[in-house]
């Protein structure tokens, strides 16, 4: 029997899943996502603002294809507005497994969601976002000097530099090692969290590089998800794909 190898593999599934997102430009060099202007809008959660319906959904690609689960499809939208950026995310799922009811854990070790924003491509140094299916937040600023990775969190981080930032829970309560059916995370990162970084705000034709992923601890060995595949870590930034912002 004809056996494909896993290299193959991966750069098949990859294909398949990117080449079905609207968004995906294929004939470009790297991935890139289109993120549309919005005004701004309180988050609640569930995403059922209207604005939502100007984004077009960004499915992530499990990063062991060949345990992919169906079960747990994860998906992500993007706005922007006059003073940040906003995110969607909606996880299919089976239980809660977070325990952290703390701002400023070390959410990774749990399941969480996170993206990281790459604005200028002439130093290494970027932002990641991480939240929980219990809501609990992780901002940070990276530096990463060729692997070595220095993190700051945010002083004073009060009145226009807080985030916005919701999740709401379906199939079940949103409390620690609860079974549910899925789990959707909705924020927003003010460009006042994001001022030591160039090129913020966005303006019309401007591009950042990001990533999007998710984590799921519901089994022994966890399970991931991303947009772009990076080689040994998430911090794999030159390996980000890229937002363009209309």
């Amino acid at each position: 029997m004809f056996k494909i190898s896993r290299f193959l593999w991966i750069f098949v599934s990859v294909w398949f899943i990117q080449a079905s997102a609207q968004t995906v430009e294929t004939n470009s060099p790297e991935a890139m996502y289109k993120v549309s202007k919005t005004e701004d809008f309180s988050v609640t959660g569930d995403g059922s603002n209207r604005n939502w319906d100007m984004a077009a959904w960004l499915p992530l690609t499990q990063r062991r294809p060949a345990e992919v689960d169906l079960s747990r499809i994860t998906r992500v939208k993007m706005l922007y507005s006059p003073t940040g950026v906003y995110c969607l995310f909606d996880c299919q799922d089976q239980k809660i497994t977070a325990t952290m009811e703390t701002d400023f854990s070390d959410l990774w070790i749990e399941d969480v969601v996170e993206v990281f924003f790459w604005t200028d491509e002439s130093i290494p140094f970027y932002f990641e976002y991480e939240i929980s299916p219990l809501n609990y937040e992780l901002p940070i600023m990276i530096s990463n000097n060729e692997g070595e990775l220095l993190r700051w969190q945010p002083f004073h981080y009060e009145e226009n530099r807080k985030t916005q930032h919701a999740v709401t829970v379906r199939g079940g309560v949103q409390q620690p090692q609860a079974a549910i059916t899925g789990w959707t995370a909705e924020f927003c990162i003010p460009y006042k969290l994001l001022s030591p970084l160039r090129n913020v705000p966005p303006k019309p034709g401007d591009k950042w590089r990001a990533n999007f992923y998710r984590v799921d601890y519901d089994e022994e060995r966890s399970k991931n998800w991303s947009w772009q595949l990076t080689e040994r870590t998430f911090h794999d930034y030159i390996r980000f794909g890229a937002l363009l912002f209309e």
